[in-house]
């Protein structure tokens, strides 16, 4: 995994990775400086939760000076994971958006040092209002989640990052904060979701605060409320807590969320929401120390243990840990002498300077498969002795007994065979149907708020450090050396025996009603005499006496004859792909594979299946340009209707090359993204005036790369319409955009996704003519949608509608008015 693409841009900050969370697929030693911090943090028995709706919500400032200045806990609750977003680095959305912004936030927490938790709300896109987020999410159900969470982490202050009103900017904030509060107030009742007693037991925080902010045009904050100094220095890190949340923050890549790391010491504003009141520091009231179990012995311990510690020998003081962990072994509290234990335990080992790794160099393996695998360890631990007593991997056992040479490297060979019932590695959340689109199954609710799967994979290994044994876990790994990357480790990943992908998202019926599909199929282990079926419940076709080499790809053929597809009702019909083999075992599963720099290999799997279409639109230009922006799929549906379609990058654009294309279009947020965008607007204006047709997709407001993106004066707002569904106004049903080639209506505006557009226009020239005009229940008409004007000899658009959503999703309308735009100058 590129754990060191954005680490080691900074070495200083390269001490707040922590190798044994579960995420983790190596167990490394913490350097100096995070070893001083982790022996700080023993000192403090307190939590504190900070709550928010998506992925780069968090006061990132905030939570660095938690844990980092204060050495408490500190976790950040995320209701959603951000699935109804934008995505400038490529064409990935909804729940393929949601997995990259949750190791995004995994990423971020490595770098700050915090902790990570989810609820099972799915962000369906941005909302105006509690009331209309609440239309989607289930409070009930998502209180549940968080109460669950506050029970299981303890915290003893929840900050909320947005107030539970209007002012919040986001139905979706407004509703984490009205949870927050509803949760604050369960968890510490008995009669509140009792069935988390099996696990938990009640909790109840001291306080819940609002941590007030002032952003763009908002301002929530005020003279009377309490205020906290962050952003101090900190020699261990070489820079400000301001600083360091600006590169933790700027980790949300796909969110084009780069934040400065701004130096100095900030206030930040609290307002208290339910609770005790405070005004001295943010634990009034609280005894955060070991007196609050009555084990001040335990207090004085670790104080004399920080006062030896010598940060170029950190294993000299292994003996007081060692003897410390025996004294919190004898702790009543089972909460905090667990919790104090594995924090101990980390420290040994940390100390001790032992690393441990389990890997192989194959990415993937299935089911039945022996699979080799590579076992290291090392110590550094000076007078203190290691051994390895034995280790076990997938049942497997082997006795070591190995005391392990101060700085030598023992290397072990294995190999394990993957079990027939292990599952794909793939989210927990992805692994089944949702129950509805604004929630995900949790399929174990030991489950519940996680942000990531288990690895399925560990190596137990039974230890001795000095007279302690230890038991930990090893993630089994993937590892492999990259020409510009260096060492690159990630999780050994489980697949099906077969792979399979229709050869387009989209088929096209035939007049007669006919249509031929083509199935991609990877095999992962040899296969004989299988069958392949492409069906539905209406329709069944079958390929026999397939044999399948494994690793090899195949593509197979079928044909969809017109007398019997004929009498089916095949419109927008979804067709699946299945192989059998001969004892009736079927494989239906396509493989969404997801690689960004950033981040470690994603991948989940769905059902394999393509949408049948019924050609219901025209379009008169037949060869366009492309010029791609922050990413999307635009471009490939437009192939699947008909036209041709080049993709353009800058030094494409003159124009004598532009001169044999009909029209050209621009990809979202283009002007946002693409540094040449000042260069090429003026080419493609004067393409324009020339005769030719542009077709300019949303962009944002905010860091536009040049103002000019129009022949004529137009400014852009954050108006959106939300509500996929909301009633649209032709404006001009007889403009020519409305009539050719497509007779455009009302009903082409049916079936939208998620939303009718954002980022629209809120000002224009008189040159301008917008053509529809739309709204959100209870607020006034947008006409900023769509704009057009003619341009010397040739027709410029805006539009802001989604059609980066809809022309995915295979809406028939917003093929024929994204056609219409095209054929305009035809």
């Amino acid at each position: 995994m590129s754990y060191f693409y954005h680490i080691m841009r900074k070495a200083t900050i390269i001490f707040i990775l922590f190798p044994f969370l579960s995420f983790a697929q190596q167990l490394r030693p913490s350097n100096s400086a995070q070893i001083y911090h982790e022996l700080n943090q023993l000192k403090y028995l307190t939590n504190v939760l900070y709550f928010a709706a998506h992925p780069d919500d968090e006061n990132t400032r905030m939570l660095a000076w938690l844990v980092n200045e204060k050495h408490i806990p500190t976790a950040y609750l995320s209701l959603t994971r951000g699935d109804g977003g934008q995505n400038i680095l490529g064409p990935h959305l909804g729940a393929s958006l949601g997995l990259i912004r949750t190791h995004e936030l995994l990423e971020a927490r490595k770098i700050d040092g915090a902790q990570q938790f989810f609820t099972r709300a799915v962000d369906f896109g941005y909302s105006k209002t509690a009331e209309e987020t609440f239309n989607h999410w289930d409070n009930t159900q998502l209180t549940d989640d968080a109460v669950w969470i506050i029970r299981k982490f303890r915290p003893d202050v929840i900050i909320c990052r947005f107030p539970p009103d209007e002012r919040a900017g986001h139905g979706q904030h407004a509703a984490s904060a009205i949870i927050a509060k509803s949760a604050f107030n369960a968890a510490g009742d008995n009669n509140m979701f009792p069935e988390h007693f099996k696990y938990y037991t009640k909790w109840q925080p001291k306080r819940i605060l609002f941590n007030a902010y002032r952003f763009r045009s908002a301002n929530t904050t005020s003279d009377d409320q309490f205020k906290q100094d962050v952003g101090q220095y900190n020699p261990l890190l070489g820079m400000g807590y301001g600083e360091l949340a600006g590169i933790s923050r700027s980790i949300h890549r796909s969110q084009g969320a780069g934040t400065r790391s701004v130096p100095g010491v900030q206030a930040e504003n609290f307002e208290l929401v339910d609770g005790a009141d405070l005004k001295e520091s943010l634990f009034d009231g609280i005894d955060i120390s070991w007196n609050r179990i009555n084990r001040q012995d335990i207090g004085k311990k670790i104080d004399n243990i920080i006062a030896k510690y010598d940060l170029k020998q950190p294993e000299l003081i292994l003996p007081e840990l060692i003897a410390l962990y025996k004294d919190i072994s004898t702790v009543e509290d089972e909460y905090w002498k667990n919790r104090k234990l594995t924090e101990v335990k980390n420290l040994i080992l940390h100390c001790s300077g032992f690393m441990a790794e389990v890997y192989t160099d194959n990415p993937e393996a299935v089911r039945g498969e022996q699979v080799p695998l590579t076992i290291n360890f090392i110590a550094r631990s000076g007078a203190t002795p290691v051994k390895v007593l034995n280790y076990s991997v997938a049942g497997k056992d082997t006795t070591t007994d190995k005391t392990l040479p101060n700085d030598g490297l023992i290397t072990y060979e294995t190999s394990i065979l993957i079990p027939e019932n292990t599952y794909n590695t793939e989210p927990y959340w992805l692994r089944s149907a949702q129950p509805d689109d604004a929630h995900y199954p949790v399929p174990d609710e030991e489950y519940k708020g996680m942000p990531n799967t288990p690895c399925m994979f560990n190596a137990t290994v039974n230890m001795q450090v000095g007279d302690l044994p230890l038991t930990l876990d090893v993630p089994v790994s993937y590892k492999t050396l990259d020409a510009t990357h260096g060492d690159v480790v990630e999780q050994l990943r489980i697949v099906p025996d077969v792979i399979l992908n229709f050869t387009s998202a989209f088929y096209l019926a035939k007049a007669d009603r006919s249509f031929t599909t083509g199935v991609h199929i990877h095999a992962n282990k040899a296969m004989n005499n299988v069958t392949l079926s492409v069906y539905n419940d209406m329709l069944n076709r079958e390929v026999n006496n397939i044999n399948l080499k494994e690793g090899t790809d195949t593509t197979i053929i079928v044909h969809f004859e017109g007398p019997y597809v004929a009498s089916k009702s095949i419109a927008d019909a979804i067709m699946f792909a299945a192989i059998t083999k001969p004892d009736g075992e079927t494989y239906g599963q396509q493989q969404i594979l997801i690689k960004y720099e950033h981040l470690p290999t994603l991948q989940f799997f769905t059902a394999a299946s393509s949408k049948m279409l019924i050609k219901t639109w025209e379009c008169k230009a037949k060869r366009i340009a492309y010029i791609e922006g922050a990413g999307d799929n635009v471009s490939e549906v437009l192939r699947f209707a008909g036209l041709e379609v080049d993709i353009l990058k800058p030094a494409d654009i003159t124009l004598k090359n532009l001169q044999q294309y009909d029209a050209v279009m621009v990809g979202i947020r283009a002007i946002n993204t693409v540094d040449e965008a000042p260069i090429f607007m003026p080419i493609l204006l004067e393409y324009t005036k020339n005769g030719g047709t542009l077709v300019m997709q949303y962009n944002t407001s905010h860091r536009l790369k040049t103002e000019d993106i129009g022949p004529y004066p137009l400014s852009l707002s954050r108006d959106r319409v939300t509500e996929e569904m909301a009633r649209v106004a032709l404006l001009n049903r007889e403009h020519r955009l409305m009539t050719y080639p497509n007779k455009i209506n009302e009903l082409d505006f049916a079936n939208w996704v998620q939303e009718r557009g954002l980022y629209f226009a809120d000002k224009w020239d008189e040159h301008y003519t917008p053509l529809f005009s739309m709204n959100d229940k209870g607020e006034e008409p947008l006409k900023g949608s769509t704009l057009y004007t003619p341009y010397g000899k040739g027709h410029y658009i805006y539009t802001s509608l989604s059609f980066f959503r809809q022309l995915p999703a295979g809406n028939h309308g917003a093929v024929r008015l994204l056609c219409n735009f095209l054929s305009v100058g035809k």
